[in-house]
């Protein structure tokens, strides 16, 4: 990965809030259904949020987030991002004050990169309103599987559309929920992942001064 992939950008990673925006609440549909139908109902939000979004921003990023909280596990994906510092043989490692303290961490950070997302994303998404997104049909034996990836296209400010993969898990409950998401070939869970160790070695494995100071990168793909 280059380093201009992780320059703070603005254009592809602003529609990630349309994509990760698939509520659970109708399990019983397929994941493609459920990301079609569900993208188009977040643009429209998008759309009216135009209106109002300058005068009461809360009021729109209470909207988008409660679309993003049924789907996104943030817990399991901010575990994922911290990596070494989170992971089963460490948390076995500790004595118990540590693994409450590793515990709190996750709590907090899990937390932090909630808002720091919907936020982020939120902002971005206003300028996509009326982009023309088109989902490509999983493959047929897809059906059965637990673990689906689905390609989706978007028309906005070049030529060219955005291509953008993302991937479900299906649950033991039969819920889908969102484990990744790739823009043009850029890995956003590596990205963060990468960030957060980054950040650890800076702060000499202070986990606090990490979570306190995080802010989520977006990233820049175009050329």
């Amino acid at each position: 990965m280059s380093i201009r992939s992780l320059k703070i950008g603005a254009s592809v990673v602003w529609l990630l809030a349309s994509l990760m925006s698939v509520p659970v609440s109708a399990q019983e549909h397929d994941a493609y259904t459920l990301v079609d139908e569900t993208t188009a109902q977040v643009m429209d939000v998008v759309v009216d949020a135009k209106a109002y979004a300058d005068a009461d921003p809360e009021r729109y990023y209470s909207q988008i987030q409660g679309l993003l909280d049924p789907l996104i596990d943030y817990r399991g994906f901010a575990r994922k991002v911290m990596g070494p510092y989170a992971s089963s043989d460490r948390y076995r490692s500790l004595d118990e004050a540590g693994r409450q303290q590793l515990v709190d961490q996750l709590d907090q950070f899990t937390a932090v990169m909630r808002g720091s997302l919907v936020r982020t994303y939120s902002k971005g998404l206003l300028a996509f309103g009326g982009s023309r997104i088109e989902l490509e049909p999983p493959e047929d034996d897809a059906a059965s599987s637990s673990r689906l990836s689905l390609r989706q296209l978007i028309y906005a400010d070049r030529r060219d559309p955005y291509v953008v993969m993302y991937q479900m898990g299906k649950e033991k409950s039969g819920e889908w929920k969102l484990n990744n998401v790739i823009i043009e070939s850029v890995n956003l869970g590596e990205v963060y992942r990468d960030q957060f160790l980054a950040s650890a070695r800076e702060q000499d494995g202070d986990l606090d001064a990490v979570i306190a100071n995080w802010t989520t990168v977006v990233v820049d793909v175009d050329e």
